[in-house]
């Protein structure tokens, strides 16, 4: 008996859970270390980075809600262009999700290791001493055990079904809000200096506001509001996915840009002035805001951020474990990886061989990547390449089944969708040259794997496949250049000069955008989606017959 036909993912996930399991991959190690890294890029200007940075993401998100609803399936946005562009264009938009995902629970679990390194505790410094190496900013063999650890409990919290998971995963996203919100209200009340703000070269952006776009995209802004796509991993899963999919989403973003503008008004104003005078907002911090709060002498507030520096990150890290398994699990249902990959367990009805491998692919980075700036950057540029789904998705479908019945229908998705796309090139535009060029080489060396099982399946109707990848190779290549000889702000060769450089990217996005969509064809896979819905209309029920295959 076919254990796929047979087995299916439990929906038992209601909004409250989704939305909590958005938050809980939103409020993870970002929050501990993003401010941080963000002001010391931009300054007091990084607010503005974190609004440019949940702007740019909502309005990806919006697009993502109406595909969503419509095939609410379990690791649904690696699933989304396989069905409107076919198996290449499918698969590279499937490896740039799930690698931008798996390598974050490595990177949680680090940031745990990371904080323990700042305890002050005379009995805990024989082991804390020796976990991590400031100078090198790595983990020693010790951290990594630890690091390595607590991964084994992301994956352990995930073996044991859906809703053991959600349930202990609403729990700790509640303890996540809170302390936060408790830090910035505890350093802001001790400490809070306002003329921070314009104290580094009398100005609020003194690094210039190409500072604050960069910020956008590599210093963890994008990486933190990522977790918004979480709920969409979990629709198979979801009890009402037509109504609960893009409350969870919406909320989900909406309250992680109130929290990090807190949080990063909270870190400006909370440094100490005479440090600013002497260093700018070149800090030298391991652990920001426990450093901070040992420096107002605030003891509680310590503690709590030595707890949550292990629940947060690791609220993250079961997320992620869980998300990234829902995706392995919708790339083998469409042949991209061995079949084994997709069996449920008979008991609790979740991929366990897609957990295994996401396991091991986490130690593998655990042990490549011994710090958490070393990947942040790569992993933040890597997840905007994945927001061209969303958009790209929605209004192929528009195209292909304009009358099929949706939960979600935007009313100006012919401005939300192009805009989506052309906002996600900027921001990975604004990840600076050379970095571009090394997460596309990266995304583009997972063809060896298509390649590999595709011949497997045979080559039938490649042709057709090719044909309609050509938009995203050429936007990929273009994308590269335009980052090589753009602006000296963003790290290229000054050939176009700053301001003239972002608006080139935004018509040549644009171009392929449009591309995109009128690359879009009716797949046997779209078009058995498609028999599974609901058609209203007379002329969606011919367009089937139409192109029947």
């Amino acid at each position: 008996m076919n254990n796929n036909l047979e087995l299916k993912p439990k929906r038992k996930m209601g909004l409250v859970s989704l939305t909590m399991t958005g938050i809980g991959s939103i409020i993870g190690s970002g929050w501990l270390f993003g401010a941080y890294h963000a002001a010391k890029i931009a300054g007091p200007a990084s607010l503005v980075s974190w609004v440019i940075g949940g702007i740019a993401v909502l309005v990806v998100a919006l697009t993502y809600t109406e595909v969503a609803t419509l095939f609410p399936k379990s690791g649904g946005p690696v699933r989304f262009l396989e069905l409107t562009h076919g198996s290449i264009v499918g698969y590279m938009a499937a490896w740039a999700t799930w690698l931008s995902i798996v390598t974050v629970i490595p990177i949680e679990a680090e940031a745990s290791v990371q904080y323990m390194h700042s305890w002050q505790w005379e009995w805990a410094k024989p082991i804390t001493s020796t976990i991590f190496n400031a100078q090198t900013q790595s983990l020693s063999f010790v951290g990594l055990l630890i690091a390595a650890g607590l991964m084994l409990i992301y994956f352990l919290l995930n073996y044991w079904s859906v809703s053991l998971f959600s349930k202990s995963q609403t729990s700790i996203t509640i303890f996540k809000i809170a302390i936060p919100i408790f830090s910035v209200a505890s350093i802001v009340a001790a400490g809070f200096h306002p003329q921070n703000f314009t104290a580094v070269n009398h100005s609020f952006a003194p690094y210039g506001w190409a500072g604050s776009l960069t910020a956008v995209a590599t210093a963890g802004i994008v990486f933190a509001y990522n977790g918004f796509q979480s709920p969409m991993h979990f629709a198979g899963e979801s009890k009402n996915p037509g109504k609960d999919l893009p409350r969870a989403i919406i909320l989900t973003l909406i309250i992680a840009v109130f929290l990090y503008l807190g949080l990063q008004a909270a870190f400006i104003g909370g440094v100490e002035p005479s440090e600013l005078a002497v260093k700018g907002w070149s800090l030298d911090f391991s652990s920001p805001f426990a450093q901070l709060a040992i420096a107002l002498n605030l003891n509680l507030v310590v503690m709590l951020l030595y707890v949550d520096a292990f629940v947060s990150p690791s609220g993250t890290g079961i997320t992620y474990m869980g998300t990234t398994t829902r995706m392995l699990f919708a790339m083998s249902e469409y042949g991209h990886l061995p079949k084994s990959w997709s069996k449920l367990h008979p008991k609790y009805h979740i991929p366990r061989a897609a957990l295994w491998v996401n396991l091991f692919v986490g130690f593998i980075f655990l042990y490549l990547f011994r710090g958490w700036g070393q990947l942040a950057g790569i992993i933040s540029a890597a997840t905007v390449v994945t927001y061209i789904v969303g958009p790209m998705a929605a209004m192929s479908l528009r195209k292909l089944a304009p009358d099929a019945e949706r939960p979600v229908r935007l009313k100006a998705l012919q401005i939300i969708a192009p805009l989506g796309f052309a906002i996600s090139s900027e921001v990975l535009y604004w990840s600076r040259w050379p970095l571009t060029g090394k997460v596309i080489f990266i995304l583009l060396l997972g063809f060896v794997i298509y390649a590999y099982f595709q011949n497997k399946r045979g080559w039938k109707n490649i042709k057709q496949h090719m044909k309609s990848s050509a938009w995203l190779l050429g936007y990929f290549i273009t994308m590269v250049v335009l980052s090589f000889i753009g602006s000296d702000q963003f790290g290229g060769i000054n050939i176009i000069p700053f301001g003239y450089d972002m608006a080139v990217v935004a018509v040549v996005s644009l171009f392929f955008f449009y591309w995109g969509v009128n690359s879009a064809w009716l797949t046997p896979k779209l078009e058995h989606e498609l028999a599974q819905l609901e058609v209203k209309s007379e002329p969606a029920k011919a367009l089937l017959v139409k192109h029947s295959i």
